[in-house]
């Protein structure tokens, strides 16, 4: 039990660096926190808004700080680090079913792959991005077991110190 909640720390990270990962690398290459504002600055100009009230860029910022605020409260033993990731999670969820719903036209209008998000993966009889959000709710279940106090138990007769 002891190795679980940094396990899962460490796995919420490593989801926090891919989801961050188009900000994280021009800094990584060398290129400067220049070229990182520049990025995130095309990134406000292309997103639309979500369900008409909500800029995309702000559900993924969201997302990323909630749930590098849950690693770092679960790293520390702090009994709201299941609030946190949840929090992410549907921060996360919202931006994914959004983009799902639009067709992915912001993922397709940057990139050369497939027009949807959902591409046809032979082989899988589900669609990938219930599969990613089933995934995060799993790894959100291990963070409330993992976040969890624990307490010590006193036989009777034991003083209370």
């Amino acid at each position: 039990m002891k190795l679980l909640r940094p396990l899962v720390a460490l796995v919420i990270l490593a989801y926090v660096g891919w989801l961050a990962w188009p900000l994280l690398s021009p800094l990584l290459n060398g290129g400067g926190p220049d070229v990182g504002v520049l990025r995130a600055e095309a990134e406000v100009a292309t997103g639309g808004d979500l369900f008409g009230v909500i800029p995309a860029w702000a559900l993924w910022a969201g997302a990323v700080v909630l749930y590098l605020l849950a690693a770092l409260l679960l790293g520390a033993g702090n009994t709201k680090a299941s609030i946190a990731y949840f929090l992410g999670f549907i921060a996360d969820a919202a931006l994914r079913l959004a983009m799902d719903r639009n067709g992915g036209s912001e993922v397709a209008a940057r990139s050369t792959g497939p027009t949807t998000m959902s591409a046809d993966v032979s082989g899988l009889p589900v669609d990938p991005l219930w599969l990613i959000l089933g995934g995060l709710l799993l790894l959100g279940v291990l963070v409330v077991v993992a976040a969890r106090r624990q307490r010590r138990q006193r036989i009777p007769g034991q003083f209370a110190y």
